[in-house]
């Protein structure tokens, strides 16, 4: 078994998934995941595990990184401009456009899929098929990856206008209006 305390840098376990991270804005750095990444390569004999060397990605992040190519077992650990992890879109500007980009078209996958799906245009089927399978995607990690531009919050905030122009009887209604007579928030104001 490796030892967290024989690593140098941050080294975080989720169930399968392992993360090697530091600050590389100096030399001292690279060289500190390097060696940490030379002691990994007991671990799969140890454990009696494998590493997939095709999902070992390297994710240069801040303004600072030297971009340096790290190696494992003697290979080039290939970089990535975006990573997912835990289901977020990590990119190497911390840009959460990607994020809300994904997490819009995933949402107006599932409404188009209802709306295809159910005949019923009433409140009382819409909203609850919405509050239970839409918008937990739009909210899913939004405290991580919460969207700061006008634009990306606008994406997301047009899922929530789509439902209400569903829903039958309320046509004659602003879109604002409409939200509010069906009690949905922006999702700006549900972050609050």
């Amino acid at each position: 078994m490796l030892l967290a305390s024989e690593i140098e840098c941050t080294l975080s376990k989720f169930a399968d998934d392992t993360k090697l991270s530091g600050e590389v804005d100096r030399p001292v750095g690279t060289d500190a995941i390097q060696r940490d990444l030379e002691k990994l390569k007991k671990w799969p004999h140890v454990n009696l595990m494998k590493f997939n060397k095709a999902k070992c990605k390297v994710l240069h992040m801040g303004w600072g990184n030297l971009w340096y190519q790290y190696r494992l077992r003697d290979e080039g650990i290939e970089s990535s401009p975006v990573e997912k992890d835990l289901g977020v879109l990590v990119g190497e500007k911390l840009d959460m456009s990607p994020q809300c980009a994904l997490t819009s078209q995933k949402a107006n996958h599932i409404l188009g899929c209802i709306k295809r799906s159910v005949t019923s245009r009433l409140r009382e089927v819409i909203l609850p098929l919405y509050s239970g399978l839409v918008r937990p995607h739009l909210e899913y990690c939004v405290q991580l990856w919460g969207p700061r531009h006008r634009k990306d919050m606008d994406l997301l905030e047009q899922v929530q206008r789509r439902v209400a122009k569903v829903i039958r009887g309320l046509e004659h209604l602003s879109c604002e209006d409409r939200l509010k007579e069906l009690g949905l928030f922006s999702l700006e104001k549900r972050r609050l």
